[in-house]
């Protein structure tokens, strides 16, 4: 056989099994439709079945819920059938209880209308009266002024002068003698108030000014500090004049006194002696006395740097020694020489402004306060304390007198003593300048808005810039424009009766009417 026989006959036996393969499939996609026929007519004859009992289900339940419908319905029938027959029951009843209120309201009309007309009878006949008066009453004036020979109006005029003049004399006693029992209580009750105020702040002044804490390395340097029967100790106290306070205080040691420059020279030398190990009595006198020498360079130091400062020159050594010494002093937490510098700046500026010697409104301004770096031992006020020291070294009496009349401890009598006070008060009442005790501080503000808040129409107060301006938003339904004005001076004044307080305080009331809407 040849290829072409071979191929010839290899597609006959294909296209033979192709053609059996096919009608092999027909055969089995032809018994799978009929059993897919058999099982579709079985589940739709199932499914007429479930139909129907579904249906008779269905009527039944209908039935039943028609049934209770109807039950339900009867008694609800029956129920407002009973509730309406109450409520004729009731309403005839009010019906009965109106019928008997008009007749007895028609009775009340009958006896008012008796009254009515008695009134007017009486009402009359009182008219007739006061005629009667009137007439009696003319009569004797043209009497009384035959008789007196004046007019009723002259009468009245001289008898209304004779009770001013009276009145006028009694109230002038009066005043005289309130002026007078015033001023006794006054002058009472302010010593009391005082003195009782002294009492009451002396021991917080005294915990926080007259006490400086050195750290110690550890608790083992106390048994040093103190030596062998207390002999470092004694010596260290003596040499300063400086109480040493060693208790449970871990690693410190406290020390007390009024002097701050001798509390900073024990301070110094107990540091180094801390340091330098060495503590004896020998030792502690060496090193106290050079802390001493040292101190004095410093506060010297301190005062010429103060005067050059300010351009200020020609001033005597020992003040400027004592301008040193303000170094270390405080008044309200504010220290003393840097206020007295602040004093001297502002002076000068204003001083400048006015024409007047800028030198001397900075050389008073340094010098005010001076009276306050002298020890207790001095006795009097410290503006009359820094007075006796200028004239003492050889001040001008116009500076002076300015420094003793810068609290009014003296009456000013010239621009410059004036210009101090300005400057001083400007320094201390600036805000921060002064610490006040939290608690102080805290109460004072809630004070300030206490006060506000007393007046009526207030719906918000504020006291700002720590405790110097007070806010006050008032209602504009309750508070007029004008109203607000007498607001804002009735509270001022009554802070200033009520409260004390440094510098001044600023009232602002404000009133506002607002209008708002929304987009929608």
């Amino acid at each position: 056989m040849d290829i072409t026989s071979v191929i010839f006959l290899s597609i006959i036996v294909f296209a033979a099994g192709f053609a059996l393969a096919f009608w092999m499939r027909t055969r089995l996609t032809a018994g799978k439709i009929r059993a897919a026929d058999d099982e579709a007519r079985k589940i739709i004859a199932e499914s007429e079945k479930e139909a129907e009992t579904i249906r008779k289900e269905a009527k039944l339940h209908a039935k039943d819920q028609l049934y209770q419908l109807k039950v339900d319905f009867e008694n609800e029938t029956k129920e407002v059938r009973s509730e309406l027959k109450a409520l004729q029951k009731r309403l005839g009843q009010k019906e009965e209880n109106i019928d008997r209120k008009t007749e007895q309201l028609e009775r009340r009309d009958a006896n008012i209308s008796k009254k009515e007309q008695q009134i007017a009878e009486r009402g009359k006949k009182l008219q007739e009266q006061e005629e009667n008066y009137q007439a009696l009453i003319e009569q004797q004036k043209k009497q009384l002024e035959s008789i007196s020979g004046l007019t009723a109006d002259e009468a009245k005029e001289l008898l209304i002068k004779a009770m001013e003049n009276e009145a006028r004399y009694e109230a002038a006693k009066l005043i005289k003698r309130i002026e007078n029992e015033s001023r006794e209580q006054a002058d009472r009750k302010a010593k009391k108030i005082i003195s009782t105020s002294i009492q009451r702040y002396a021991g917080d002044y005294v915990a926080e000014k007259t006490v400086s804490v050195v750290n110690l390395p550890s608790d083992e340097m106390k048994g040093r500090i103190i030596g062998r029967e207390g002999r470092n100790i004694r010596a260290l106290e003596a040499a300063t004049g400086i109480d040493l306070i060693i208790d449970d205080t871990p690693e410190a040691v406290i020390l007390s006194g009024f002097n701050p420059v001798r509390r900073e020279v024990a301070r110094v030398s107990l540091e180094r002696l801390i340091n330098d190990g060495r503590i004896h009595p020998a030792r502690i006198e060496e090193t106290v006395r050079k802390v001493s020498q040292e101190m004095d360079a410093e506060i010297r130091e301190a005062g010429e740097q103060a005067a050059f400062d300010l351009g200020v020159h020609g001033i005597h050594p020992e003040l400027i020694q004592h301008i040193g010494k303000l170094k270390f002093r405080t008044s309200y937490g504010q220290n003393v020489l840097q206020h007295s510098m602040e004093v001297g700046f502002l002076c000068g500026i204003m001083a400048a402004e006015l024409g007047l010697n800028v030198k001397q409104a900075k050389r008073v301004g340094v010098l005010h306060d001076i009276g306050k770096a002298v020890d207790h031992e001095v006795e009097g006020p410290h503006a009359l304390i820094g007075a006796k020291l200028a004239k003492k070294y050889g001040e001008p009496p116009r500076i002076v007198h300015a420094i003793s009349a810068h609290h009014e401890d003296v009456p000013p009598t010239s621009i410059l003593a004036v210009l101090v006070q300005a400057a001083d008060t400007l320094s201390g009442a600036r805000p921060g300048a002064r610490r006040e005790i939290l608690e102080t501080y805290v109460k004072r503000l809630e004070e300030l808005e206490k006060v506000a808040k007393s007046f009526t129409g207030v719906s918000k107060s504020y006291a700002i810039q720590a405790g110097r301006e007070l806010r006050i938003i008032v209602e504009s339904q309750t508070v007029s424009d004008a109203e607000a004005i007498l607001m804002s001076r009735d509270i001022a004044k009554k802070i200033e009766e009520s409260m004390s307080y440094p510098g001044q305080i600023k009232v602002t009331v404000i009133r506002e009417t607002r209008a708002v809407e929304y987009a929608k």
